[in-house]
Formats: structure tokens, C-alpha cells, sequence
């Protein structure tokens, strides 16, 4: 398939007074017409500053790309300069953040951000803007759009400032739709409609799906592929149903045993010991070989690259080798 996004070796520094925190190291992947890919892990792993160094909306300084490509439709977007990114973000690849309140200005009106959109994107006169984002109340569900269009956020609940957000993302039909843990800070019966209504718009509108999260159950329904991050870097990179029938590295059968099961016989959860590296002095060798149960000498000397381990299927581990 041809890839609509394709990003390769992506490398994100953040450089601040303490160093230089790698934040995003040598991150590769391919993303298709009406796909769907998943990126997961704990967090400070580096899935948000990966979308971000996509959208370009990095907080320069202390953020920047170092090195690295990401390429949208066979344009290079690292190098494209600010007024021509501007004229693809949002347009053509739109972002659901994880905190609404911060995504929204609370200085507007719903309504003003909305038809916004549509006035810098599709060059729409005020009152078309406004009319066409009634309509986009309506369809991510929000009651009574024409009480609500003038609202401010505060007026708002958390899932209904979500519901804004994702009208904004969809107004102008993106390609690419980025969701940044999109139910974060709701509760249970609300992030099931979110996740639904970002479902219905992705078939409606034949987008394709950037879905980070760090909830495997959330990804397990929504995604075809998944890449898992540990510390910066993708250590296991395969479709979604075998990472979850067959977890390759250690990290990925780690965060599986911390899922709660009914059934299981102990009442403790598993953990992974230890804790992430420290990004500004990473030690040598893989990334997770302080926490691994199965660390080999090899390990703290020389970090593996992604192995295959099946169709499709990489993982970060000497293991696959030995």
C-alpha cells in the first residue's frame, strides 16, 4: 500500500539547561490510505512528542527536530516552511489533543473556534462559517447546537469540550486524523461514545488513524497495527492482533501482565520493576535492560535494532537473535 505518512528515523531533542533529553530517537513508520495504527506505552515514552514533531507545534525552544524525515503524500514537511505547514495542519492533518480545556481558548466562543476553521482553511465568510459549524454540533452529538454555539468552554462539560475538539479536527475532512489519548480525564460511559464518534468519523470520511494511548484495551478495538515505545524508541512494531496473541519483547509482555484479568489468581497485579532510564543520561546497551527479567551481558553493551520475529513483526531484543 502506499503511504500517505511515512516517517523515518525521526529524532526529537529537547535541550535545556540540565542537557539534552532525546525525547524521540530514530522513530520509523508507515501509515496508509483509511489505516489505522496504534502507538502505545507508559508515559514520557515519547508517543505525544511524536505526533507533535508531525503537526510541527514543538515549543521552539527548548524542542526540535534533529534528524529524520516525515513525509505526508511525498512532501517532505520537516524543512517546509511555516505559512505552507500552517495551510496542512488542521487542514489536511488534524490533531484531537488528550486535555481539551487546553486545546480550547476560553477567551471564545465554541462557536467562533469552530467557524475559525473554516474562515482560515476554506476562505468561508463569517456567517457560512457559523452555519457550518452548527451543522458539526450536530453530528459529534452536542444538544441543542444553537444554545450551545455561542457557550464559552467553562460552560461545558469535559466530554462535551471533547466533542468541540473533535468537531474542529474533522471540520475540514483531514486525511490523517491524530487522536492524543483523546479520553483522558473522562469518565468510563463518556469515553466509549468519544471513541465511538472518532470511529464513525474515520469510515465516514475515509481518514486514516493515528491513535496514541496507554490503554492496550482502547487500542485493541480501534487499530490494525501498533507500534510499542519504550523511552524514545519503537521496541516492537507488528499488526495488532500479534502483538496481543504473541508479545515479543519483554516490555510488551511486561505492560500486558499489569492488565487486570478476571480470574487471576492472585489479587496483586503484576509490575514491571524499576524505573525508565533517565533521557538525559541514557545508559548503554537496550534501553530496558535494567528492568528486564530476562537481561543478558550483551544486553548493557550493544542496543539491538528492531529484529524481525514474524511476518511484519519487530522487536527490539538480543533474544530474538540468541
Amino acid at each position: 500500500m502506499e503511504s500517505l505518512l511515512r516517517v523515518i528515523n525521526l529524532r526529537t531533542y529537547f535541550f535545556t539547561l540540565a542537557g539534552v533529553v532525546k525525547a524521540v530517537e530514530g522513530v520509523s513508520f508507515d501509515l496508509g490510505p483509511g489505516d489505522t495504527l496504534g502507538i502505545v506505552g507508559e508515559s514520557g515514552c515519547g508517543k505525544s512528542v511524536t505526533a507533535r514533531s508531525i503537526m510541527r507545534i514543538l515549543p521552539q525552544p527548548p524542542g526540535r527536530i534533529v534528524g529524520g524525515s516525515i513525509m505526508f503524500k511525498g512532501q517532505e514537511l520537516i524543512s517546509l516552511p511555516e505559512r505552507e505547514i500552517g495551510k496542512i495542519r488542521g487542514s489536511r492533518i488534524a490533531m484531537i489533543y488528550q486535555e481539551p480545556m487546553t486545546a480550547l481558548n476560553p477567551a471564545f466562543s465554541v462557536g467562533d473556534q469552530i467557524s475559525e476553521v473554516f474562515r482560515v482553511h476554506q476562505g468561508l465568510r463569517k456567517k457560512e462559517a457559523i452555519e457550518k459549524s452548527l451543522q458539526l454540533l450536530d453530528q459529534v452529538d452536542i444538544p441543542s447546537p444553537k444554545n450551545r454555539v455561542n457557550d464559552y468552554p467553562h460552560q461545558l462539560s469535559g466530554g462535551m469540550k471533547q466533542r468541540i475538539v473533535i468537531a474542529m479536527a474533522i471540520a475540514c475532512s483531514p486525511d490523517i486524523l491524530i487522536a492524543d489519548e483523546p479520553t483522558t480525564s473522562l469518565d468510563v460511559t463518556v469515553q466509549a461514545q468519544i471513541l465511538d464518534l472518532i470511529v464513525n468519523f474515520k469510515e465516514r470520511l475515509g481518514m486514516s488513524l493515528l491513535l496514541i494511548s496507554h490503554d492496550l484495551g482502547v487500542v485493541a478495538n480501534m487499530v490494525n497495527r501498533m507500534l510499542v515505545m519504550y523511552a524514545g524508541s519503537v521496541v516492537e512494531s507488528a499488526y495488532t492482533k500479534d502483538i496481543f496473541g504473541n508479545p515479543s519483547h519483554p516490555y510488551t509482555r511486561g505492560l500486558f501482565g499489569c492488565i487486570p484479568k478476571i480470574g487471576r489468581k492472585s489479587d496483586k497485579l503484576e509490575e514491571i520493576p524499576g524505573v525508565v532510564p533517565n533521557l538525559l543520561r541514557m545508559p548503554p546497551g537496550c534501553k530496558f535492560a535494567n528492568r528486564c527479567p530476562k537481561v543478558m551481558n550483551r544486553c548493557r553493551a550493544e542496543e539491538p535494532s528492531l529484529l524481525r520475529v514474524g511476518h511484519e513483526h519487530y522487536s527490539r531484543c538480543w533474544l530474538e537473535e540468541e
